[in-house]
């Protein structure tokens, strides 16, 4: 999971390091290479059946699918409008936004210490936000929010088809989830302008930083609980903010820094394992 973690933090960096590829181009070339690589590995994984398979899924694993794709545009796109500390501190509201959804929707119990994680996070996003609105990047910050209310609404329904008897399957999910995305973006892209030294890197990020760590997930969730996946996840927010800061020079703001603290603090507290 450290390793996924780390995965998934390259993003950041390696756009920043793109030649002529820019937003909704950058979206469609990483979704298209993420479908390609998953069109290669799912069939490794479970078989040419798996394909059958997804046409025969419910509701439920189509609308999953649909959160993938927003989740995948949205990031993307994000992270050509904002910093990528700001990116990965919102990012990292997702399992309060899962909670305060599941909640809503179908009812799920929250802990009095997950209420006040939600407060303070919730504090510390604003307090981040209200510094970016006349530095011009409160736009991307707002469509970042876009990621982790997707991924919330992905987990819901995942979660509630499981508590009525059936599984969504996550990985062939992804799957439909980078198509949506490259379908939603190729016309916006055009007239498509990366160089070849951009198609590397897209190639890299759809394989490496998304495909494959997505897979690797799916497998830790099924030996690691939940509270120390959702700890675990954190990783990112450090691991992509270092990476960006070494490698490509972005040095996060200290309004940032500290609102991300807050958020993080407020996500260690709630995920944090009871006393018995």
């Amino acid at each position: 999971m450290v390793l996924v973690t780390f995965l998934w933090a390259t993003a950041g960096v390696v756009t920043r390091h793109l030649d002529a590829a820019r937003s909704f181009e950058v979206t469609f070339w990483r979704s298209f290479f993420t479908a390609l690589s998953l069109l290669v590995i799912l069939p490794l994984l479970r078989g040419r059946r798996v394909f059958a398979d997804m046409f025969r899924a419910g509701i439920a694993f189509w609308f999953s699918g649909f959160c993938w794709g927003v989740m995948f545009t949205s990031f993307m796109m994000a992270l050509t409008m904002t910093s990528v500390a700001n990116v990965l501190i919102t990012l990292a509201m997702g399992p309060l936004f899962t909670a305060l959804i599941a909640r809503i929707f179908i009812g799920h119990r929250i802990a009095s210490r997950t209420w006040m994680a939600i407060a303070v996070a919730g504090a510390g996003i604003v307090y981040m936000y209200g510094n970016q609105l006349g530095s011009g990047q409160w736009l991307g910050s707002v469509i970042a929010l876009l990621v982790p209310l997707a991924g919330a609404c992905n987990w819901t329904i995942v979660q509630n088809s499981h508590a009525q008897g059936y599984d969504v399957d996550l990985v062939p999910a992804v799957l439909v989830g980078a198509m949506v995305s490259s379908l939603a973006t190729v016309f916006l892209a055009w007239p498509l302008q990366a160089t070849g030294h951009d198609l590397g890197l897209l190639a890299f990020l759809g394989l490496f930083q998304l495909a494959i760590p997505c897979v690797l997930s799916v497998l830790c969730a099924r030996v690691l609980a939940a509270p120390e996946l959702s700890l675990l996840a954190l990783l990112e927010v450090i691991f992509g903010i270092l990476l960006a800061w070494l490698g490509a020079g972005e040095v996060p703001q200290s309004t940032v820094l500290l609102g991300g603290t807050v958020v993080i603090g407020a996500l260690v507290y709630a995920n944090w394992p009871a006393k018995s």
